[in-house]
């Protein structure tokens, strides 16, 4: 206490010696005024000039931020006829306001080889959800059998889908396609057969649902598994500064979705000059085309970062796969709360690229869904899906 009145003396004391005049405090309505006006201007000037970039437009909204995003990054030369038609479509799709949906939904686009091994777990996470999602799956080797009625009829045309070729991006396109057809579907989430939630349903729908990027894994690698698979012959259209690797696992807003249907340009040059074997280069189209042509077109509008957890610790040409045993309530907890994306690159010293996940400008969990899970692991998963779920 006696410490105390010394330190209030003291600042009288250092007043006092300041010298004799002094200004008149302000009343304090009188700064509650000055700071009602100031707000009341800052607010108006955001409305009457509007955020030029996705940080300060999720500010004021989250949900009608259509228009700030960055126009396609238009290059010095002349373009060519199929260039500007694709560049003039693009443009006028960002532009469009989505069709608000009075019942708006998420389509859960499934690629797998064959049945899938975790209906069980995925049921237990749309029970009691019915009318906010919908289910589309590809099933490239073998059809299905589905122990899930959320499952049941919902196979669409598939093809045979070979690792690292075109036909990985045909099977995307394939699905999203299906999906689009269904005005109500608004997010759009590729998942694998290895996938599994992390997050109840109700989380990953006001996650996906109240912001307005698309989750699409995108970041530079200098390395030789990077822009070392880059192909000259992609010029003039796609340049190498412009060449992006990430996961082909996405979460696409339905106005992407609808440019990826509308692209041909780009996605011809993947197919024909991203490829196994390509001039000595083994380039992966499903690696490449998403990432490089969203940070072509509109790198504003994704979030480079995937919300589907893989671990590539390691270092090996594949991620870790999670055995029965590696399933505890920890380890399953700690995947729901990392708050940071970890890209690898290729390069001899394979730096560590680590960034923040930022939801509408605020740090949140990184990842709404994980793989791969081996088969062995349902029942582990069913024992813990209701605790670690478990906002």
């Amino acid at each position: 206490m006696k410490t105390t009145r010394a330190w209030q003396l003291s600042v009288k004391d250092i007043l006092m010696m300041s010298g004799s005049r002094q200004r008149p405090h302000l009343k304090r309505p009188v700064w509650i005024i000055v700071l009602v006006t100031f707000v009341i201007i800052f607010l108006i000037t955001a409305y009457v000039y509007p955020p030029s970039n996705s940080a300060a437009c999720y500010i004021f909204s989250s949900r009608d931020c259509t228009l700030y995003n960055q126009p396609p990054k238009f290059p010095s030369r002349e373009l060519s006829d199929d260039e500007t038609i694709s560049h003039v479509v693009i443009r006028e799709i960002l532009k469009t306001p989505p069709i608000q949906s009075k019942n708006s939904k998420i389509a859960f686009l499934f690629l797998t080889p064959g049945t899938l091994p975790f209906e069980a777990l995925w049921a237990k996470f749309f029970q009691g959800h019915e009318g906010r999602f919908s289910v589309y799956v590809h099933a490239s080797r073998e059809r299905p059998v589905h122990t899930s009625h959320y499952f049941m009829g919902r196979d669409i045309h598939s093809e045979k889908v070979v690792w690292g070729k075109i036909s990985m991006v045909d099977a995307e396109r394939r699905l999203l396609a299906h999906a689009l057809l269904d005005p109500d579907n608004q997010q759009f989430i590729l998942l694998s057969d290895s996938c599994v939630p992390l997050h109840n349903f109700d989380y990953v729908f006001n996650y996906l649902m109240l912001t307005n990027v698309s989750f699409i894994d995108c970041f530079l690698d200098l390395g030789p598994h990077g822009t070392g698979r880059y192909s000259e012959h992609m010029m003039p259209e796609v340049e190498k500064n412009d060449f992006r690797k990430g996961s082909q696992w996405f979460s696409l807003k339905r106005q992407h979705a609808i440019i990826v249907m509308a692209d041909s340009l780009y996605y011809t040059k993947f197919k024909h000059y991203c490829k196994p074997n390509m001039d000595g280069r083994n380039c992966y189209a499903d690696e490449h085309y998403l990432p490089t042509f969203f940070n072509m077109i509109d790198p504003g509008g994704i979030a480079n970062r995937s919300v589907t957890y893989v671990d590539w610790s390691e270092g090996k040409w594949h991620p870790r796969s999670f055995r029965a045993q590696d399933i505890t309530f920890e380890f399953l907890k700690n995947l729901t709360s990392i708050e940071d994306s970890v890209h690898f690159t290729s390069d001899p010293k394979r730096r560590k690229i680590t960034g923040p996940c930022l939801w509408n400008t605020m740090k949140r969990p990184c990842y709404l869904f994980a793989r791969k899970f081996y088969p062995e692991t349902l029942e582990r998963l069913m024992m813990h899906f209701s605790n670690y779920t478990t906002v």
